[in-house]
């Protein structure tokens, strides 16, 4: 399911729908799709929000999948995605959220049943759908609930069979067809068994999450160079870099890091773990980095610090700019979101950048602060509010 316009993540998905944002320099739907390798021939790939984008980047064969394509033109909610390819659908079918990672391990776990859920034990049911269980049989789903009913949370991994759509589904609350009440239509008459998660589930609902994914799957990975390290070079930890990438002398790696293909790292650069940085970047003198994704065709040249920070697709960071990760008070970091601010759960959070952004020399930026796509700073500025014009 990847047609949402997913605006809680701004900047971000201004530019590109929010399957198609990297971790770990890789696609969020293409996690999933390599995920799905060797269990399934066939992916639907449900489309709306920049769909050309989305179908460009994917094509109609990933790997040794077929691949095939539902727009969504009006987005009612994720039943009304789901019926939305029931003409599509043969028989037994995955439905997978694409806004998430999923693991291989748990999907093949919930395939060995006829109907199955993936769930997830959680510190804050509150803030999740839940799902009320027996030994490992669902009794019903409860949406964000006020008062404890359970603590596993739904992920939005599901397996079904073509007789869900015999189910009639009726608006929610909030106006839209939710994939949850065919869950508590299905389980009043068939057993629905509960997976809990076992692989990894990383949930990207908030731009930060992306830093949460990125560090957790760049901590997994083994080395694997294919560029030139020059000498004098210290690495302390895992390093993955692709090809045409030169790594230049001083350049000190300490912790696992990810860097794509033809960039120029360095010289006397710091770059600590779990960063992962794209295709066609540079990184330059005396610059550090530390648990970032920089994007592709970006630039941090010269006397810079990116700390817990996103920079997005073509973006420039003038030297001497600083991106604030932390809190004189020490308290988490707060963000805007929608016109409300949020806290993200993290102590440690820098900035947002979004694609196309320039910074002036000498930028100071406050924590969990954005800029908006195509925008800039003047030299010396300090950007205490989001950019958004």
């Amino acid at each position: 399911m990847a047609a949402g316009k997913s605006t809680r993540t701004w900047p971000l998905t201004l530019t590109m729908p929010k399957p198609l944002l990297k971790v770990m320099n890789k696609e969020i739907v293409k996690h999933n799709l390599d995920a799905l390798q060797g269990l399934v021939n066939e992916v639907i790939v449900i489309v709306g929000y920049k769909k050309e984008m989305i179908i460009d980047e994917i094509g109609h064969k990933y790997g040794k999948l077929k691949i095939k394509y539902a727009e969504q033109k009006r987005q009612l909610g994720t039943g009304h995605a789901l019926k939305s390819v029931e003409e599509l659908i043969k028989d037994k079918f995955i439905v997978i959220g694409g806004d998430d990672i999923f693991s291989k391990r748990d999907i093949k776990a919930c395939l060995k049943h006829r109907y199955a859920v993936l769930g997830c034990e959680v510190e804050a049911p509150d803030r999740f759908g839940v799902f009320v269980v027996k030994g490992k049989e669902v009794k019903k789903i409860v949406e964000k609930p006020e008062q404890f009913v359970s603590d596993i949370a739904n992920t939005g991994l599901y397996v079904f069979d073509k007789s869900i759509f015999k189910i009639k589904l009726r608006k929610s609350q909030r106006g839209e067809y939710e994939i949850v009440d065919y869950i508590n239509a299905l389980v009043k008459k068939e057993k629905v068994v509960c997976e809990m998660v076992k692989g990894h589930w990383l949930s990207v609902g908030y731009p930060w999450d992306l830093i949460e994914a990125n560090s957790i799957l760049v901590s997994k990975i083994k080395s694997d160079i294919k560029g030139k390290v020059e000498k004098n070079v210290t690495v302390k930890g895992k390093l993955i870099v692709g090809k045409g990438t030169e790594i230049l002398s001083g350049t000190y790696i300490k912790g696992d890091v990810v860097i794509g293909e033809n960039c120029s790292i360095g010289p006397n650069c710091y770059l600590r773990g779990n960063t992962s940085i794209g295709n066609g970047c540079h990184i330059g003198q005396a610059v550090e980095i530390k648990n970032s994704i920089i994007m592709d065709n970006a630039k941090v040249p010269h006397l810079s610090y990116v700390g817990d920070s996103i920079i997005g697709k073509n973006s420039n960071l003038g030297a001497g700019t600083i991106t604030a990760n932390l809190k004189h008070d020490n308290k988490n970091v707060r963000s805007v979101v929608k016109g409300k601010p949020v806290d993200t759960g993290r102590r440690k959070l820098g900035a947002i950048i979004a694609d196309d952004v320039h910074t002036g020399i000498k930028t100071a930026i406050y924590p969990g602060r954005k800029i908006w796509p195509g925008l800039g700073t003047l030299p010396g500025e300090v950007v205490d509010k989001d950019r958004m014009s």
